[in-house]
């Protein structure tokens, strides 16, 4: 029954030809694992499988190394733009963290500053120097893995649902993200945190013919989740596999202090 209501939905869209319906604000289909808003120490419709802090660890920012090979695939293979509104989102809704800027708007934040220092803002306008807040730790995002297709089931589908089902699950193909985040302290360089996390979901492919002998019409996919959504999950479960590792810290020592030479013995 089912199948046959989508047939009729294909049909209707194919008669319409290049018609469109209008958006829909707030469509569910088009979220990623990053949902709703953030505002200070809340945050609206977050999802509940992000780890939340009740206090805030310390301030820090995101930098995206754009010279990666990484970037350059996220940039041109999957049409995505950064990384860092999605994690910025992401770690303010947790609260582990308080988000400083050192990005795009830095620019703006400093053409500010030099109005003021030219005298041209208002003298109520409050714009004076030693405001800014330091960032305490730096997190770099980098994708490890991401394929799309990487596998299907073809076999599996076809032993428990038949000649159907062997159709169906063939074009049924998942695809994987795997992605890290290193921590630094700003102070003393030294890297505090490192996460790994990765995501997978499911591509149902259904072929016009299936359709078709449905009472439908013909289609090249049921639905296609777009690689990003399983990037963006990847990335949501580094930063919590993070937050837990921050939550049990444990400085790293070095006897004699660290930097000063080290306890390996070098050869003459």
């Amino acid at each position: 029954m089912n199948y046959l209501f989508a047939g009729v939905a294909l049909a209707s869209l194919t008669l319409t030809g290049c018609a469109g319906t209008m958006p829909t604000i707030g469509d569910t289909s088009a979220k990623t694992v990053a949902t709703g808003s953030t505002s200070g120490a809340s945050s609206q419709g977050a999802n509940t499988a992000l780890e939340h802090c009740s206090k805030s660890i310390g301030t820090l920012s995101i930098l995206e190394d754009e010279h990666q090979p990484w970037f350059y695939q996220f940039r041109q293979q999957y049409q995505l733009q950064s990384t860092i509104p999605l994690l910025r989102m992401l770690v303010q809704q947790s609260n582990c963290f308080v988000v400083v800027e050192r990005g795009k708007a830095m620019a703006s934040m400093q053409n500010e500053r030099a109005l003021a220092a030219s005298g041209e803002l208002r003298s109520t306008s409050k714009m004076g120097k030693g405001q800014m807040v330091a960032a305490d730790y730096t997190i770099t995002p980098s994708i490890t893995f991401s394929e799309k297709g990487t596998g299907g089931l073809g076999a599996l589908a076809g032993g428990l649902l038949g000649s159907v089902g062997a159709i169906v699950g063939g074009s049924m193909k998942s695809n994987e993200a795997s992605t890290t985040l290193l921590m630094t302290d700003n102070r003393s360089g030294v890297q505090l945190a490192a996460a790994e996390g990765s995501a997978k979901n499911w591509d149902f492919g259904v072929v016009g013919g299936v359709l078709g002998g449905l009472g439908g019409a013909g289609a090249s996919g049921f639905s296609n989740t777009p690689q990003g959504k399983v990037l963006a999950a990847a990335f949501m479960d580094s930063y919590n596999q993070l937050v837990k590792a921050t939550r049990n810290y444990s400085a790293q020592s070095v006897s004699g202090g660290l930097g000063n030479g080290g306890n390996l013995p070098v050869g003459q």
